[in-house]
């Protein structure tokens, strides 16, 4: 018999004698695999044996509970349930701890836990590594580096351009009675690509992808996730994201490269945070601020939630009159950011509207190390925490009457916990830009109730939905009543 007769025999004989030893190895990895999970189970069980919880499945956790009953009335069951903290169980190998009473939020936000990083994989593609995301000395490098940027001084001028953004109302009513506030409420200036719809519709998408892929156990994987029509849809929309901040900061520079101006910016005393990134990018290369986690999330999440106070409210109106009429004959920024103290019920109002839809229902964290909590009970290092800032701000033993919307809450002299209101989170790490945030939500409230009457829709009721920020299910829907032109009713 001739070699070449005997050599496709010979190599069958190898490939085949090859196959069992690759199944074996598999069967190994698997079986290793299998093992890992079942220790991780273990311990998790161990570690989180003092905090109750509802029956789980040993596979999908509790992920039937949440579906069939909704994320937030299955919270607020829970909150009332279970006092302080309860675990929820995603699916057999990961839980968290949620978390929803003042004295353990203290404590948490005291601390110096990074924040989940599970949740931080899967946001960084599209906000990228900015102030949000980074940890340690970086953070606080460049937390310092931006806080000039948030000075009372240089949110003055911001108060007028949110304002000449908000003036009437007309650029967002038309002749119908009806408004449906997410499409039509970003503040911008001239030019601005937040009111790019295609823009907004990307962002909007992304927070309902993230969310979902945080509570979806095969699509933790990247490369599988990349596979599914969700993670190709994920990368596009963080891409056309990016399009558009990088559109802002190519505006910026080419003003700045005018002739004389940027050493005129340069001679101010404070400067805004967009020319505060870019010369720090300057001066310290590649390795700059992102610009991602401030031009991304702070105007449309704060302004979502500004006329969510504006259901009819005389007494908010009759004190907004003289303030914001004197701002309408001056036109003077200043007279607005100097009046903005002036308006104490309509203050409460939106810090209401904020204690009901807090605009980031919940945050991360990982604890760095061993915890005991002030009721004795105590976690391990390596569990996840979920700050579950919607449960805290709806719960029953915090705040009498929860569900109730009663500004008086925050009256002046009022006295509460000081970690029962967070809808800037809490200790080092609190939002760089409330005072920011709260000065467009007054100017949009005041300007807004001035000039219009509005009332819920009964046929679309809002139905809060937790993703990355708190959205409604079918949107935000108010009538209006356009008032007289002396900013109020003829009675």
């Amino acid at each position: 018999m001739s070699v070449s007769a005997l050599s496709p025999s010979r190599a069958l004989g190898g490939v085949s004698g090859v196959l069992p030893v690759v199944l074996l190895l598999g069967l190994v990895l698997v079986l290793l695999k299998a093992a890992q999970l079942y220790l991780r189970r273990q311990w998790l069980l161990k570690a989180l044996h003092h905090f109750p919880s509802p029956p789980s499945h040993w596979f999908y956790g509790h992920k039937r509970e949440f579906q069939e009953e909704g994320e937030l009335p299955h919270l607020l069951k829970r909150v009332e349930k279970y006092p302080r903290a309860c675990v929820r169980w995603l699916w057999g190998t990961r839980a968290f701890v949620l978390v929803y009473d003042p004295d353990y939020m203290k404590m948490v936000l005291g601390r110096s836990d990074p924040k989940s990083p599970i949740t931080h994989r899967f946001v960084k593609p599209w906000i990228g590594t900015g102030l949000l995301l980074l940890e340690g000395q970086t953070w606080f490098q460049h937390r310092r580096m931006l806080t000039p940027a948030f000075h009372y001084d240089i949110l003055k001028p911001y108060v007028g351009i949110m304002a000449d953004c908000c003036p009437d109302g007309r650029s967002f009513v038309s002749q119908d009675s009806h408004l449906e506030i997410f499409g039509h409420c970003a503040f911008s200036h001239q030019g601005s690509v937040q009111t790019d719809q295609s823009y907004i519709q990307a962002i909007r998408d992304l927070s309902h992808l993230i969310f979902s892929r945080l509570r979806n156990a095969l699509h933790q994987n990247d490369l599988i996730y990349r596979l599914t029509p969700e993670g190709r849809w994920n990368h596009e929309a963080c891409q056309l994201a990016h399009q558009h901040t990088d559109a802002v900061i190519k505006e910026r520079k080419a003003h700045l490269q005018k002739e004389g101006e940027l050493e005129k910016v340069r001679s101010r005393r404070h400067l805004d945070f967009l020319d505060i990134l870019l010369f720090a990018r300057v001066s310290v290369g590649r390795r700059g601020l992102s610009l991602s986690c401030l031009t991304r999330t702070s105007v449309p999440r704060w302004t979502r939630s500004c006329l969510r106070v504006t259901t009819p409210q005389p007494r908010s109106r009759a004190s907004l009159q003289m303030v914001t009429l004197s701002y309408l004959n001056s036109r003077e920024s200043v007279v607005v950011q100097d009046h903005l103290d002036q308006m104490p019920y309509t203050t409460m109002c939106i810090k209401e509207a904020m204690r009901l839809y807090p605009p980031v229902p919940v945050i991360g964290r990982e604890l760095s190390k061993p915890i005991t909590f002030p009721d004795g009970r105590s976690l391990p290092a390596g569990i996840l925490l979920s700050l579950s800032i919607y449960g805290l701000h709806h719960n029953p033993k915090v705040w009498p009457n929860p569900e109730v919307f009663d500004p008086t809450r925050f009256a002046p002299g009022s006295t509460r916990h000081s970690h029962a209101f967070l809808p800037f989170s809490g200790g080092s790490r609190n939002c760089i830009g409330k005072q920011f945030a709260m000065n467009e939500l007054k100017v949009a409230v005041a300007l807004t109730l001035l000039r219009f009457e509005l009332s819920p829709d009964p046929a679309r009721v809002p139905v809060p939905m937790p993703v990355v920020v708190l959205r409604s299910t079918n949107g935000i829907h108010l009538q209006l009543r356009k008032l007289s032109d002396s900013g109020g009713d003829k009675d």
